[in-house]
Formats: C-alpha cells, sequence, structure tokens
C-alpha cells in the first residue's frame, strides 16, 4: 500500500488522464527462479491504470518458473508476452532482450519479487509525461525502505557515491534502484553490454556520460533476504563499481 507521503499529486494524476491515449509503457521483467512470485507481481503490475506492455524474459529458470509462465501466462492477455532464454544468461541479458522486443514509449525495469510497488509507476511516469525528464530513477532513499541490511545500504551508499563522484552533476540518493524508467529513444541511443547486475551502472554511466539528467522520484521498498530468493552478492557489488569506472572513461 503507498503511504500518504508516496501517493500520486493530483497533479499527477492530471498528467496520466491527458496523456492516457498517447502513450505506452514497456514494463521489461527478467525472470530468474521466481514461481513463488510471480503471479503475484504480475497481478499488480497489471492492476496499475496506465496502458502498458508487460515483457517477462525466463532466463533459463529451473525451478518450475518457465512451467508456470508456459502454462498461466503465455498467452493469456493481449498484452502480456513471454520471451525466453534457453539458459540462464543474467539479469542485465534479460533486459535488453526485453529492450529488444519493446514497442513502448516509455520503459521500465521490473523485479519478479515483491521488493518493488508498481503501484509508484504513476509517480515515475508523470516527470516523462510533462516532458521534464527522459530519464527517472524511484529512489528508495528518499522513499520508504523495510528491511534492508546494513551491508545492503553501505553498498548502495557506496555505489551511489561514487556515481557522483564520476559524474558530478548526477546528485543521485540511489544509484542501484530496479526502478529506472527511460524513454525508449534514449535507451536506443547507446549499446547495452552488461550481462548480470552491472545493467545498472552500465545504463547510469551511460545516461551521465551524454549529459542527460536523471530525475528521481520516492518509492517504496521492501527487502527480502537470500533465503527468500534474493540472488545479488558481494562480488556483484564489486563489478559495479569496475562498470562506473569503466563506462566513465570509455563507451
Amino acid at each position: 500500500m503507498v503511504t500518504d507521503a508516496l501517493a500520486p499529486p493530483k497533479s499527477t494524476e492530471r498528467a496520466l488522464a491527458m496523456s492516457a491515449a498517447t502513450y505506452l509503457l514497456s514494463v521489461a521483467i527478467p525472470v530468474y527462479n521466481e514461481k513463488n512470485t510471480l503471479l503475484q507481481i504480475l497481478e499488480r503490475i497489471r492492476a496499475v491504470p496506465v496502458p502498458m506492455e508487460i515483457l517477462l524474459v525466463d532466463d533459463g529458470s529451473t525451478d518450475g518458473t518457465r512451467e508456470l509462465l508456459q502454462r498461466e501466462v503465455d498467452g493469456i492477455w493481449d498484452n502480456v508476452r513471454v520471451l525466453y532464454h534457453a539458459q540462464n544468461k543474467g539479469k542485465g541479458a534479460a533486459i535488453v532482450t526485453a529492450i529488444g522486443a519493446a514497442t513502448g514509449d516509455y520503459l521500465i525495469v521490473q523485479d519478479a519479487d515483491l521488493e518493488y510497488n508498481p503501484e509508484d509507476y504513476p509517480r515515475l511516469l508523470a516527470p516523462l509525461l510533462s516532458g521534464e525528464a527522459q530519464v527517472v530513477y524511484g529512489s528508495r532513499f528518499a522513499g520508504k525502505i523495510e528491511n534492508m541490511q546494513p551491508a545492503n545500504r553501505l553498498a548502495n551508499f557506496l555505489l551511489t557515491t561514487t556515481a557522483n563522484l564520476l559524474f558530478p552533476s548526477a546528485h543521485l540518493t540511489d544509484e542501484a534502484t530496479c526502478y529506472k524508467m527511460f524513454k525508449m529513444d534514449v535507451l536506443r541511443q547507446f549499446p547495452l553490454h552488461s550481462q548480470r547486475f552491472d545493467f545498472c551502472p552500465e545504463v547510469t554511466a551511460k545516461v551521465l556520460k551524454r549529459g542527460i539528467k536523471i530525475y528521481e522520484i520516492p518509492i517504496e521498498y521492501r527487502a527480502r533476504t537470500l533465503a527468500q530468493g534474493k540472488k545479488i552478492r558481494p562480488s556483484d557489488f564489486l563489478q559495479a563499481i569496475g562498470t562506473l569506472l569503466k563506462y566513465r572513461f570509455s563507451g
């Protein structure tokens, strides 16, 4: 449930109503071994009152997720498409597959678990629809966070600090957020090479290097644990730092 502090303002509601017939949001969902949450998050996404297409990319799941998609999702709704990787390639690779298949005017990355709240979509869309922004990130640290472990807080702080040092005009509060929303023509200005969680720092660096301002909106976030299926590891943090450095000075 969105808190009062995070509820869409009237201006957001007006922007969405005025633009409802003129845009399409592509929701890119990388999926890997998420059978326990997949149908629930899909239901929550479909309930959001914005025009959208939903692109699920099964990244070689081995826990029954692929069979669940084939049985209960694929071909059921006109605006939901399922794409399949023959083997696991990584989150970044799945997002790139979704980008390649997307037909929308805007695109947001959505995890297949329940950490992020799709009810935040309208608030993220508002500055894009108004023309105020080309790229919008949902900031957990400007919004509401539950259950994030201290080590993960520290890693997020260090990643964001590194991004701000490398790109002094960025002024980010949450570089590693999943909720990254783009105008589609911005995403197609540059190639994306990352295969895993390094998608986030790569796209951040490439956007900022081109002088595109990243607009941040407060969002809700409820972290899950490793036991509940969280997949990011300490090695991914080191890779993310290296990716920020790499694309600051090349690519």
